[in-house]
């Protein structure tokens, strides 16, 4: 039932835009294998073989120190309405920081150049192949929107708190991979 292409199409596309979340997952041979959910508002689709969306803090920076260290990475979406469907885009992955070039020029171009506070960097996927499957296991679920938690945790701790984090929290994976998050 699972299909392959090479790129995203206009199909593939449309679906993205229909999601709520999409999860992404990484690791290195040796390390643990992270899985994070993720809110769809963060992802943009760049071309037919690029994606990115934007890291904003949480309890570990895993992604950042798996694409550092190995670069593979999978973004999958499934839904949770409508038609059923499992979309999952493998390819190599990398983190930007802050102090890249490409950072302000994509957010500029994807985010209108607002930075949302708490984000640590912007992570691009640069897709081998994508794959869909069937998705008849996915439960039907009602979305009832998006939960205000990350945005008060921000709010919260303020930039220096974030920045503070950043550096306390943030540096290595579980697994003591460096993240390469730059808080300067």
């Amino acid at each position: 039932m699972a299909k392959q292409f090479e790129t995203l199409s206009e199909t593939h596309k449309d679906f993205i835009k229909r999601q709520h979340m999409f999860f992404t997952g990484s690791a290195t041979a040796d390390s643990r294998i992270n899985i994070s959910p993720r809110e769809i508002g963060a992802l943009r689709v760049i071309d037919d073989t690029t994606v990115i969306y934007l890291d904003r803090t949480g309890s570990g920076n895993e992604t950042a120190a798996h694409m550092l260290a190995d670069g593979r990475m999978t973004i999958m979406f499934c839904a949770v309405d409508g038609p059923p469907l499992i979309m999952r885009l493998y390819g190599t992955g990398k983190s930007l920081g802050w102090d890249t070039d490409a950072f302000s020029t994509l957010m500029s171009e994807h985010y209108e150049g607002d930075v949302p506070l708490g984000t640590r960097q912007i992570m691009m996927l640069r897709i081998d192949l994508v794959q869909t499957s069937c998705g008849y296991g996915v439960p039907l679920l009602d979305y009832q929107g998006e939960r205000a938690a990350i945005e008060n945790w921000h709010d919260n701790k303020g930039p220096e708190g974030i920045r503070a984090y950043w550096q306390a929290e943030n540096q290595t994976s579980m697994d003591g991979l460096p993240t390469g998050l730059n808080i300067d």
